[in-house]
């Protein structure tokens, strides 16, 4: 999609973290908003955002939709009231929430659910980045429920991005996220949390440390108050394959007890099938 197609609009981003701000800059560099209107509900990420040129102007939250609100989940029907003629997509990593928000709003057309399935393990306007999404899938949830001119701009500006369109339905959308990438994070943040209580000498982490701990971990850096909500939101999902991972890591345990090499070979061997998969 050239995004030339598309005609120049004024894009409000509430949120001006890592997605909202890296988005914000491809909408500039591709010329697809012509004004950028900031939300954020921290004063200094509102200043930063302008600092940087994430937004031509900041907005506070209750300025831009009239009340408080805390969450994307809340946010929702409060601007789809102010909806008409506008196009409203969130871009969260959870959509049956969400889904259900919008069920049944006399608006519910004039929204589409997203997942832009690209990230980084840091936050805040100064984790924006210049070219991001490009090559990378974005989900498009329950389209059947969205009119088709705003289904239609939506798809139109992740292609223009860079981004590869898969639709999908909320609920098996929160299913898939919980195995490729939920999960990812707890494993993270549990693995750091392993090496932290028994490896007492910082020196030790930063000079034994090979690359393969590094990029395991990576994931371990990301912003706890935006993760918390995410489990919440998806807690059954990732239950069941946090359950699922404990029970394989049962089977590598038991074979390292019984000295079982065999079949921990075999074990190892099955999960390089994933390179069929990944490269």
């Amino acid at each position: 999609m050239d995004s030339k197609n598309l005609q120049a609009k004024t894009v409000a981003v509430i949120g001006m973290g890592l997605i909202g701000g890296s988005l914000s800059l491809r909408l500039r560099e591709l010329g697809i908003a012509k004004h950028i209107l900031g939300v954020d509900t921290d004063a200094s990420h509102a200043r930063k955002a302008l600092e940087l040129g994430l937004a031509d102007e900041m907005l506070d939250l209750e300025t831009a939709v009239g009340k408080p609100v805390d969450s994307a989940v809340r946010l929702l029907p409060v601007l789809l009231d102010r909806a008409e003629g506008r196009i409203v997509v969130d871009l969260g990593s959870t959509k049956a929430d969400i889904a259900v928000a919008a069920a049944g709003h006399p608006q519910r057309g004039r929204f589409v659910a997203s997942h832009p399935m690209w990230g980084t393990e840091y936050s805040g306007p100064d984790a924006a980045v210049h070219g991001a999404f490009r090559d990378k899938v974005v989900i498009l949830c329950n389209l059947q429920d969205s009119d088709p001119d705003a289904a239609e701009w939506t798809r139109d500006v992740f292609s223009a991005i860079g981004m590869r369109v898969i639709e999908m339905d909320a609920v098996s959308h929160d299913i898939h996220a919980a195995y490729v990438s939920h999960i990812s994070h707890i494993t993270s943040f549990a693995l750091a949390n392993t090496v932290l209580a028994k490896e007492r000498e910082d020196e030790a982490i930063f000079g034994l440390a090979s690359a393969g701990f590094e990029s395991t971990v990576r994931l371990a850096k990301s912003n706890p108050d935006m993760w918390l909500p995410i489990l919440r939101q998806n807690r059954d999902n990732v239950l069941d394959v946090l359950n699922e991972h404990i029970t394989q890591l049962r089977h590598f345990k038991s074979c390292l007890e019984k000295e079982n090499w065999e079949y921990l070979r075999e074990l190892m061997h099955d999960a390089n099938r994933i390179r069929r998969i990944l490269g």
